[in-house]
């Protein structure tokens, strides 16, 4: 099935999702890699919700424009890297949409299900493609902590896609599927 969604994305309607759904998204995503993921979870308070957002383990590369910011590419990054935080971060800050290339671990899947969130696979090397769906770069937290691809960007997003549901909320995974076959 297709589906074209507005974030945030309500829990019966993660629910739906089965693996092998395709979905393009509008509304607010934030990147996160590695060193934003451990920071995250370190604090009490951050300056956004990301419930709200889905989540892109992406480092974009940013460009400057005036007083905004313009993204040039936005590929994801291999999601993997971020199995050792992932379960916690979805518990802590209970989101629905998890966007990244590559897959995610048992930990990561068992959070899925028991938390109600989804992982979806977006196609590596299309950074340009993706940075085309951004309509604007809303804000930055942590430049200067953590440098321009570990940072946290909030873009807003148009029509966000194709992402595939690569593991579902129900314990579905594409590539356990494909390994099995």
């Amino acid at each position: 099935m297709e589906y074209h969604l507005t974030l945030p994305i309500e829990v019966n309607k993660i629910k739906k999702f089965k693996v092998g759904d395709i979905l393009y998204v509008s509304g607010k995503i934030f990147t996160a890699r590695d060193e934003a993921h451990h920071m995250m979870l370190e604090r009490d308070k951050i300056p956004f919700n990301p419930r709200e957002m889905g989540l892109f383990h992406c480092g974009p590369l940013m460009k400057k424009m005036g007083d905004k910011w313009e993204v040039i590419s936005a590929g994801p990054t291999t999601s993997s890297r971020m199995e050792i935080f992932e379960d916690n971060f979805i518990k802590k800050y209970r989101i629905g949409l998890i966007i990244g290339k590559g897959g995610m671990g048992e930990r990561t899947e068992k959070a899925l299900q028991k938390y109600i969130c989804i992982y979806t696979s977006y196609t590596g090397g299309a950074g340009a493609l993706a940075a085309d769906k951004v309509e604007e770069v809303e804000n930055v937290f942590w430049l200067e902590e953590l440098g321009m691809p570990e940072a946290i960007w909030i873009l807003r997003v148009k029509e966000f896609g194709p992402l595939v549901v690569a593991i579902d909320s129900h314990g579905e995974s594409l590539y356990k599927n494909i390994k099995k076959k």
